[in-house]
């Protein structure tokens, strides 16, 4: 029977030959991610009431990336519980403010093809870049799975979504992701976004992370992208080797898929999502000329060093325009200094940006950066929700590293390859 990637991976974690859309399968757990915000300081006090503790502390990766560094009190107790808790159950894969844990995740070479991952965060599918399953839950959940090692899915369909050609100048991952949000919609539960093409294949791994952590926008149950060499190249970049069936992990020919959309990369032109919804999404010449307060590069999606780059591109000799504020927040200590070792930070600090700690920060309301009543922003994050950057009259557009930098220098939502030509 021909199984979809997704259908293999629940079936290895089932101990099952084969499984069928609409299982429910008992899966276990080969990576559990566990981060400050909603990880130890929901599940703990549960795991008290039980009397009990987690299930294999060296399947669990912890993070602290939401409350760093503490701004208050409050944030400063919630990381020091953290601590705590790592110190109590013996966590060594323990990563304290180094960073957004599902790029550390990638970073540190924790994922890899066939892996049945979860995490307690809704990007927590930014993982199947790497050919894994990997599926965000609630605090309930994860407190079933820190115990047990275990969690049951019902087997979801695969929806695969092809990409072909190369992207013109200006044009990213984020583009194609917000373009999606519009074109195949919101509706997308008990869903797995499966990305193809040859697009998809030129990409490096930072923009296939890219795809599959936006797939939570398109109410996705995660993304992934089958294995292919740049997956085993990262590994080993990451110091890992990877397994002799690394490249297995594929969709059979024939196998029974939802439905299968195709697109042109080369016609994409740069996106920008309005308030209030990474669906409220068109090309930038529709809100071209929208006067901005700030500018902000950061989150899991928008500011690891590619993206980085990005920014530096656009500001190389540009200055950002009187009145308007850039903030950029790298999204781990890594691509901090990779960014300053190849100048990128240079040519971003030069241009008059504020450069801020690593951590999801103001992409949450949770640190520098955040919004006033009725301020204009333009970011690089994955979501515009009313209110979640701050004041719940201010407005957010998304759009790609590239738009958010043109943006922030002209002062007023701008069509990146205007500066690129």
């Amino acid at each position: 029977m021909a199984q979809t990637l997704t259908q293999k991976i629940l079936a290895k974690a089932s101990r099952q030959a084969a499984v069928a859309v609409g299982d429910i399968v008992t899966c276990r757990v080969d990576l559990c991610l566990l981060l400050d915000s909603g990880g130890p300081r929901r599940i703990w006090p549960r795991l008290k009431e039980l009397g009990t503790g987690v299930w294999d502390p060296d399947r669990i990766v912890l993070c602290t990336d939401h409350f760093t560094p503490a701004v208050d009190a409050e944030s400063a107790a919630i990381l020091k519980l953290t601590r705590d808790f790592a110190a109590e159950f013996g966590i060594e894969r323990f990563y304290d403010m180094q960073g957004i844990g599902h790029v550390l995740l990638a970073e540190q070479g924790w994922l890899e093809p066939g892996m049945f991952a979860v995490g307690g965060d809704s990007h927590s599918s930014m993982g199947g870049a790497f050919g894994c399953l990997m599926m965000g839950f609630g605090a309930i959940e994860m407190t079933g799975v820190a115990v047990t090692g275990e969690i049951w899915i019902q087997v979801p369909d695969t929806l695969r979504i092809n990409w072909s050609g190369e992207f013109g100048a200006g044009v990213a991952a984020k583009d194609i992701m917000l373009f999606l949000c519009r074109e195949v919609g919101t509706d997308n539960a008990f869903r797995v976004l499966e990305f193809g093409g040859d697009t998809v294949a030129g990409m490096s791994m930072a923009e296939r992370g890219v795809l599959c952590n936006m797939a939570a926008e398109l109410g996705a149950e995660t993304g992934v992208v089958p294995a292919d060499d740049a997956t085993l190249a990262a590994l080993r970049l990451a110091g890992r080797s990877p397994a002799a069936d690394a490249l297995n992990w594929q969709t059979d020919a024939g196998a029974d898929c939802l439905a299968v959309h195709e697109f042109d990369a080369a016609s994409l032109a740069p996106q920008v999502a309005a308030p209030h919804s990474p669906a409220n999404s068109g090309p930038v010449v529709e809100h071209a000329g929208t006067p901005i307060d700030q500018a902000y590069i950061g989150a899991c999606v928008g500011a690891k060093l590619e993206d980085l780059q990005m920014v530096a591109a656009i500001l190389k000799g540009r200055r950002v325009a009187n009145g308007t504020r850039l903030l950029v927040a790298p999204a781990s200590q890594r691509a901090y200094r990779e960014a300053a070792a190849d100048g990128t930070l240079a040519a971003i600090s030069e241009a008059g940006a504020y450069l801020l700690p690593t951590g999801c920060g103001a992409c949450a309301a949770l640190g520098a950066g955040i919004l006033a009543e009725d301020e204009v922003c333009i970011s690089s994050t994955n979501r515009n929700f009313q209110g979640r950057m701050g004041a719940n009259s201010a407005q957010v557009y998304l759009g790609s590293p590239y738009t958010v930098a043109a943006s922030a220098v002209t002062g007023r939502i701008t069509d990146p390859r205007e500066l690129l030509a």
